[in-house]
């Protein structure tokens, strides 16, 4: 299957004198990206890897002389797991900043913001794309909605991951989503030497995974664990910092009735969700379908906003008495309400948001009109 991504035309996001950096969870696609973006080039360019220790060596000396003259006389520089590369930051800001018309790419993953190798060096200098599990939206190239609806439930269940989605066996399907959790997902994280204790990680992981939807309280999960609260707020940060999952912040004006200092957490990608449970039984079978629904939704809104470049901050809403909206969108100094549920229910927000937000706009997203919502 050789599904064409959103960002398939890399030169809308190259810039003379700028770094263009596409980074996000392993095993999403980035190096099938730049190859194919590659293959059909102009530009006279180099390809090299993060992976070749000559390259580390030449970036790890932060020689002038040397770095210029690796990259001289070519138009484009492509530089793949350049998180692997010692001061890659650094040296890129050298070649941008003494060959003015170049343009370079480097692929990484989520170890680049872990290790913060190319936040500072490359200040004004850099363009950002983040590259997710395949989004439903980049899946109409291939699928109609009638096709989509069809496969919903795959994708509960499944995840997007492109190796999942190239097989419809499903024995295949869970082999590559455990490997993919098993070998890939806190590879960044134990490679920078962050975090000592991976069972600890995992742990976390899968209290997370039975808590979609619901706030979580550092304190409980520091208990659960037997670990300080801290250390959880810690650990926390660095997975959603590696696309692990992602923290939803609460939505309030300092009204008494409302919570706003929890947090939501959900999972880029369902498939992990579901291997770090080990339940990959179809929906019929699950007592969680709600949960399932509200993750995927909720991410799949997300890569939206993201590829299309639609500017809004996220947060939940609920009241202290159990009152609550999934989403809220704050865009343009307006406010969008969304609720997900599987099977279509409430029409209308609590009062208590109404009464509070007037002139807020509310939406039920079921899986009868989930696809004007994120498509």
């Amino acid at each position: 299957m050789n599904l064409p991504r959103y960002y398939q035309n890399l030169n809308n996001y190259l810039r003379n004198g700028k770094v263009l950096i596409v980074y996000g969870p392993r095993q999403v696609g980035k190096t099938t990206l730049l190859k194919d973006f590659l293959s059909h080039t102009s530009y006279k360019y180099r390809l090299d890897t993060g992976d070749d220790i000559t390259l580390r060596e030449l970036f790890s000396s932060q020689q002038l002389s040397k770095v210029l003259d690796y990259a001289k006389t070519y138009q484009l520089i492509a530089i793949d797991e350049a998180q692997r590369i010692p001061f890659i930051g650094n040296g890129l800001k050298m070649i941008v900043d003494h060959i003015p018309d170049i343009r370079i790419i480097a692929t990484g993953s989520s170890s680049f913001e872990l290790s913060g190798q190319v936040g500072e060096p490359l200040t004004g200098r850099k363009v950002t794309l983040v590259l997710f599990p395949f989004a439903l939206l980049e899946l109409v190239a291939l699928y109609n909605r009638y096709d989509l609806d069809q496969r919903l439930k795959d994708f509960l269940i499944f995840g997007t991951y492109p190796e999942v989605l190239a097989t419809e066996d499903k024995h295949e399907k869970i082999r590559i989503i455990e490997e993919i959790t098993s070998s890939y997902l806190l590879k960044d994280i134990l490679e920078i030497d962050k975090v000592k204790n991976s069972n600890t990680l995992l742990q976390l992981l899968r209290l997370l995974a039975f808590q979609i939807g619901a706030e979580v309280s550092l304190s409980e999960l520091a208990k659960q664990l037997g670990i300080d609260y801290k250390t959880v707020g810690r650990y926390l940060d660095i997975l959603q910092k590696s696309f692990v999952i992602y923290n939803l912040k609460g939505f309030g004006s300092n009204l008494r009735k409302e919570i706003t200092k929890k947090s939501k957490y959900y999972f880029y990608d369902n498939g992990i969700r579901n291997a770090l449970i080990s339940n990959f039984n179809g929906i019929e079978l699950r007592n969680d379908i709600g949960m399932l629904w509200e993750n995927f939704i909720f991410m799949e809104r997300l890569k939206k906003r993201s590829y299309h470049e639609i500017p809004a901050n996220p947060y939940f809403w609920r009241s202290w008495n159990q009152k609550e909206i999934d989403l809220i969108e704050e865009r343009e100094g307006n406010l969008y309400a969304y609720e997900f549920k599987w099977h279509g229910a409430r029409e209308t927000p609590p009062s208590e948001f109404v009464k509070n937000y007037p002139s807020a706009q509310f939406s039920l997203i079921t899986k009868n009109n989930y696809p004007e919502f994120i498509l």
